[in-house]
């Protein structure tokens, strides 16, 4: 069985990526665009999301409106959103089991069953940070594709967004 100090830092890196997980859900910016007018005064910048689209307007207006219906999404939207829901999950269960099985909590103190719980809850974590990388290098190869797509207009290119960027570290953290 691994040192206290050693539970607690995997324990706090796999809380660190259950954050960024979060934040990497509900942030709009997993594609973003940016379309310049004539002028700076209809310059756009789009953002889509697993929940939302959203524009920024150059007036300084910032418009976001939710999906309003599961079944009209894309099917690789509604699996992105399921794997990201399902990493969060995972998370929350793994850093609930790891916590009954480390060495710093009064639960099952001289059981067996802790050095199992505490393996159980790593596990988690690590199921956690593959989701997420699966659903973030997904959408980066289906950004990637689209825009170096000949057939697909510039207007409906996208670049990879903030979100995705920030997906890639708590899938660091979730997999220490």
């Amino acid at each position: 069985m691994a040192s206290m100090a050693v539970q607690l830092l995997g324990f706090f890196l796999g809380l660190l990526g259950f954050a960024g997980t979060i934040v990497t859900t509900l942030l709009p910016h997993w594609r973003s665009t940016a379309y310049m007018g004539s002028n700076i005064m209809t310059a756009t910048a789009y953002m889509k999301g697993l929940w939302m689209e959203c524009a920024w307007h150059s007036t300084g207006i910032y418009q976001c409106e939710l999906y309003r219906s599961l079944l009209a999404l894309p099917p690789d939207l509604q699996a992105a959103r399921a794997l990201m829901v399902l990493s969060c999950i995972s998370s929350v269960l793994a850093s609930l089991v790891a916590v009954m099985g480390m060495k710093c909590t009064h639960f099952a103190q001289r059981s067996v069953v802790k050095s199992p719980l505490v393996l159980s809850g790593g596990v988690g974590f690590l199921c956690a940070g593959l989701l997420c990388l699966v659903t973030v290098s997904w959408t980066t190869n289906d950004v990637i594709m689209d825009f170096y797509d000949p057939f697909l207009l510039s207007g409906m290119k996208y670049e990879i967004g903030l979100a995705v960027y920030l997906g890639y570290i708590p899938v660091s953290f979730c997999t220490e």
